[in-house]
C-alpha cells in the first residue's frame, strides 16, 4: 500500500464516522425536542410534566456539548496526524530528551496525553460547574476538582508509566510475537486492577462506609443469600459531594467483591426499590456479564495488537498519518498513532456492543424480577430516570448505536411481562 493511498482511506473513514455521529446526534435532538411538550402515555402517571420537559432539556443540553466536543477531537487528530502535530512532538523529544532506556518514548506519550488533557479540560469544566450545575446535579467544588486533577495524575504516573514502559520493553526484545506477550501482560494487568480498584484505587477519590442501616442490611443480607452471593462487605459511597446522580453497582471479584450504594441512591428509593436494583446487579453477576465483557475485550485487543504487530513495520502507515522522520518512527511512535487512529475504523462497533449490552440488561432485568418483585424494580428505574433527568424518549436509532442500556419505555414494558 502507498502512503497515499492510506491517508484517502484514512481521510475517508474519518469523514464517514464523524458525519455518522453528526447525523445520529441531529436526529437525536429532533426526536427529544419533537417529544419534549408532553409525557409518554406509559409514564403519564409517575412522571410530571415538568420533570420530562427537565430531562429533555438536559439531554438536549448534553447532546450539543457531544457535538463540539466531537468538533474538536476531529480537528485535533488531524492536527496530530496532518497538521505535523505528532511529528513535531516526536522531533523535539528525540532532539531534548536523553536517549535514556524508553524515556524518549515516555515522553512522546506525554505530550500527546497532555496536549489532549488540554484540549478537553475547558469542556470538563464546563460539562462540569455549567451544565449540571444549571439542571441540579453538580455538588463538586473547585477544591475538590483540582485535588482530584492532582489525584488523577499522580495516579496516571505512578501506575501508566511503568506499564507504559513495560510495553514498550516488551515490543522491543520479545521479536515479531511481541504482541502476544503484551496481550498477555495487558490482560494480566486489567485482572489485577479488577482485584485492586475497589479496596486501593477508589478509597482515594470516595469515602466507603459499611451499611449501617440494620433493617435494609438484613434484607439485602436475605437476597445476597438466596442469590447465592458472597461479598467482602455492604457499603455506601459518598457519591453526593461530586454529584445528585444515584447508581448502585458491585466491583472486583473472588474474596474483593463488594457491593457499593450511593447515598443518593438510598435516600431515594424505599427498601423494596434497593433490594431490586441489587438484584438487578446480581443479575450480571450470576449471568457472567462481566467476564463475557473481559472475554470480549480479550479477543478485541488480541485482535488489534496483532493488527499493530503487521503495521508497525511498514513505512505507508507512518507516512500515510503525516509523520516523515525516521527517527520518529519507533514502537512508541507506533503505538500513538494506532491508538488516535483506530476509533476512526472500528466506529461501526458501536451497535454490536450496545446490543450485546443492552441484552446483558434484559437478562438482569429478569433476574431481578424472579427474586424481588418486578414492580419494585419498575418503581425503582422510574425514580432514577426521573431524578438523574434521563430522556424517555431517546432517537431509536441514535440509542442503538450510543445507549448501553435499553430506552425506558421498552424495559419498562419488558419487565411488565412478569
Amino acid at each position: 500500500m502507498t502512503p497515499q493511498l492510506f491517508s484517502v482511506i484514512f481521510l475517508v473513514a474519518l469523514i464517514a464516522s464523524t458525519l455518522l455521529h453528526v447525523w445520529l446526534a441531529l436526529r437525536h435532538l429532533r426526536h427529544v425536542a419533537a417529544h419534549r411538550t408532553a409525557v409518554p402515555a406509559e409514564f403519564a402517571e409517575r412522571v410530571d410534566l415538568a420533570a420530562h420537559q427537565k430531562a429533555a432539556d438536559y439531554t438536549l443540553a448534553k447532546t450539543r456539548l457531544g457535538l463540539a466536543e466531537l468538533a474538536v477531537s476531529t480537528l485535533l487528530l488531524l492536527a496530530f496526524t496532518f497538521g505535523g502535530l505528532l511529528q513535531g512532538t516526536a522531533d523535539f523529544c528525540f532532539n531534548y530528551i536523553p536517549e535514556a532506556g524508553y524515556l524518549r518514548g515516555l515522553a512522546l506519550f506525554a505530550g500527546v496525553a497532555l496536549s489532549a488533557f488540554l484540549i478537553d479540560l475547558p469542556f470538563t469544566l464546563y460539562r462540569t460547574f455549567v451544565l449540571e450545575a444549571r439542571f441540579g446535579f453538580n455538588k463538586m467544588t473547585w477544591k475538590l476538582f483540582l485535588v482530584d486533577l492532582i489525584k488523577q495524575g499522580l495516579l496516571s504516573a505512578v501506575i501508566g508509566a511503568p506499564l507504559l514502559w513495560a510495553v514498550l520493553w516488551l515490543m522491543d526484545v520479545m521479536g515479531s510475537d511481541w504482541w502476544f506477550y503484551v496481550w498477555l501482560f495487558w490482560l494480566g494487568f486489567n485482572l489485577l486492577m479488577l482485584l485492586l480498584y475497589p479496596t486501593l484505587i477508589a478509597p482515594l477519590f470516595n469515602k466507603f462506609t459499611p451499611l449501617d442501616n440494620l433493617d435494609l442490611k438484613a434484607r439485602i443480607d436475605a437476597l445476597l443469600a438466596r442469590c447465592g452471593f458472597r461479598a467482602s462487605g455492604l457499603f455506601v459511597m459518598d457519591g453526593s459531594k461530586r454529584s445528585a446522580h444515584g447508581n448502585a453497582y458491585f466491583t472486583g471479584f473472588g474474596a474483593a467483591k463488594r457491593v457499593v450504594f450511593f447515598d443518593t441512591l438510598l435516600a431515594r428509593l424505599t427498601p423494596q426499590e434497593i433490594e431490586a436494583v441489587l438484584a438487578h446487579e446480581l443479575g450480571h453477576y450470576t449471568h457472567r456479564h462481566i467476564w463475557q465483557r473481559i472475554g470480549l475485550l480479550a479477543a478485541f485487543s488480541l485482535a488489534f495488537l496483532w493488527l499493530l504487530g503487521s503495521l508497525i513495520g511498514q513505512p505507508w502507515f507512518y507516512v500515510g498519518l503525516g509523520v516523515s522522520s525516521p527517527a520518529a518512527q519507533g514502537t512508541a511512535m507506533a503505538l500513538i498513532l494506532f491508538a488516535l487512529v483506530l476509533p476512526v475504523f472500528t466506529f461501526l462497533l458501536g451497535p454490536l456492543m450496545s446490543h450485546l449490552s443492552r441484552k446483558h440488561e434484559y437478562q438482569a432485568d429478569d433476574y431481578a424480577a424472579q427474586r424481588t418483585r418486578a414492580t419494585d424494580l419498575v418503581t425503582a428505574l422510574v425514580k432514577l430516570y426521573r431524578d438523574n433527568a434521563a430522556t424517555l424518549t431517546p432517537d431509536p436509532l441514535y440509542s442503538l448505536f450510543n445507549d448501553s442500556h435499553p430506552p425506558a419505555s421498552l424495559r419498562i414494558a419488558h419487565l411488565l411481562t412478569h
